[in-house]
């Protein structure tokens, strides 16, 4: 029976408390970068870097560049999961939380179209789809880290801490956004759903080069890392590979399959209750193309609400893929996913307590589906290729999921005069694919990191030394 990655007789091993520090804060840094970006896409991007007569069209090119990051993802999957395999997960991390940190402060201090013309669209695009392919690399790594040196029985549980990065980084930015744009306010008799003008010149800002004293202390967490056990011991084998990708897409691509269409439905979710909401509740009822006509700040604090259910039930959905498996515990949730979809509409005209009603359900639903993927995709690869097999799956899926999700949403939401009826049916024909791929899988629960595969088994063992290479 292979030893366990938490002994005390191995070495190197990580403190419990700083592998849940270390996976949680990162994550959070990160997705805290990419959440200022998506609030800004719809709060003053259209205005400041994509000019046009049509408010629409600026939206949807906001939301374009947007999905340009989530196209970059799997690239820095590759090279990020290439350098994780390779030399190893934490200074992988910390390149990655660098990368991140160095081009989000720099959106900060672009020019706007209006100083600088399209070379303030293009640098902005650059910035962006530097996020993406920092992110690309980011998750797997923190997830690596807690399931890796996570104690037996309870690797959901540890799994869930870099989950919570998202509702925690979602928090922190749109709670920044919302104290500045307090301290700004509109003149007397300014549109209430719209920023001031102190915001759109310079209020906006602020929350890009804050994100400078975030990834320092993420960096000063991250260096105390050691190595984990069970990649330690995969280098001490001879087990590293030269090319992890090429073994992925050899030896475990109906696990990269699988793993990619198991997160579909949780990156459309995601992204809906995130980007999409925010532009539709705060779309005034009178407009070309209707919304709630919530203000902004109303609408955002009635978001934080329900992100707080997102945190708690991240936190919940642990224990019970834990229990219960990860498969199980998914398809009851994708299942619910697909149910809360159909009921989208009648929910929001029950007035703002449907709304409210929508958004927790929505977030909740979000925790649960989110929080077992921290330990389910990691456990679908053995040691050598997990940092880039899990990478690669994560970030495939938000170019299918993520990347288009608000642009589909907001041709759906025009194509239904306004109503989301549309955008409901979508999450809901996305979250069946899902099911479809869970029914394919198979439980992980009992998958050992040591080798990456069920006691008994260990193709990636069998690659190294047979012509074939096939498990």
């Amino acid at each position: 029976m292979p030893a366990s990655a938490t002994s005390p007789t191995q070495a190197p091993v990580n403190p419990r408390s700083r592998v849940l520090i270390a996976s949680l804060i990162g994550t959070t840094i990160e997705f805290y970068d990419f959440y200022v970006y998506a609030t800004a896409a719809v709060l003053v991007f259209p205005k400041l870097f994509f000019p046009s007569s049509d408010p629409t069209t600026a939206l949807l090119s906001s939301f374009a560049v947007f999905g340009a990051a989530m196209i970059a993802r799997p690239i820095g999957a590759v090279f990020f999961g290439h350098l994780g395999d390779r030399l190893g997960r934490k200074g992988t991390l910390v390149v990655s939380l660098l990368t991140m940190g160095i081009a989000t402060f720099l959106i900060g201090v672009l020019p706007t179209y209006a100083q600088a013309g399209w070379v303030a669209t293009a640098l902005l695009v650059l910035m962006r789809i530097a996020q993406g392919f920092a992110l690309g690399g980011e998750w797997s790594g923190a997830a690596l880290v807690a399931t890796e040196n996570a104690p037996s029985g309870k690797r959901a549980l540890y799994g869930t801490f870099p989950q919570l990065g998202a509702p925690l980084g979602f928090i922190i930015g749109n709670g920044l956004f919302l104290i500045i744009a307090a301290l700004l306010p509109s003149a007397a008799g300014a549109d209430p759903s719209q920023p001031s003008e102190a915001f759109l010149n310079w209020g906006w800002r602020i929350p890009f080069l804050f994100s400078a004293v975030m990834v320092a202390i993420g960096l000063w967490v991250r260096m105390r890392l050691v190595e984990s056990t069970v990649f330690a011991k995969t280098r001490e084998a001879g087990l590293v590979r030269k090319l992890p990708l090429v073994t992925v897409f050899r030896n475990h691509w109906q696990q990269l399959i699988i793993g990619t269409f198991v997160m579909l439905a949780t990156y459309v979710l995601f992204y809906l209750m995130t980007t999409f909401s925010l532009s539709y509740g705060r779309a005034a009822k009178d407009a070309a193309v209707p919304g709630l006509g919530y203000s902004y700040t109303t609408f955002v604090l009635m978001m934080i609400f329900g992100v707080l259910f997102f945190a708690a039930f991240t936190l919940i959905s642990g224990p019970l893929a834990d229990k219960y498996g990860r498969r199980t515990t998914l398809l009851w949730i994708t299942a619910a996913i697909v149910v809360f979809g159909l009921v989208w509409v009648p929910l929001i005209g029950l007035g703002t307590l449907g709304v409210v009603l929508w958004l927790v359900l929505g977030f909740t639903l979000m925790g649960m589906t989110f929080g077992p993927m921290g330990a389910l995709l990691p456990e679908l690869f053995p040691t050598s290729v997990r940092y880039t097999g899990s990478g690669v799956a994560y970030n495939v899926s938000s170019i299918l999921g993520a990347a288009v999700a608000p642009f589909i949403a907001v041709a759906l939401w025009e194509a239904g005069d306004g109503s989301p009826w549309l955008v409901g049916g979508y999450l809901s024909a996305m979250g069946l694919l899902t099911l479809v791929a869970l029914v394919l899988g198979k439980e992980t629960r009992n998958v050992s990191l040591d080798d990456g595969e069920t006691p008994g088994t260990d193709p990636d063992r069998e690659a190294t030394t047979a012509v074939s290479g096939t498990s």
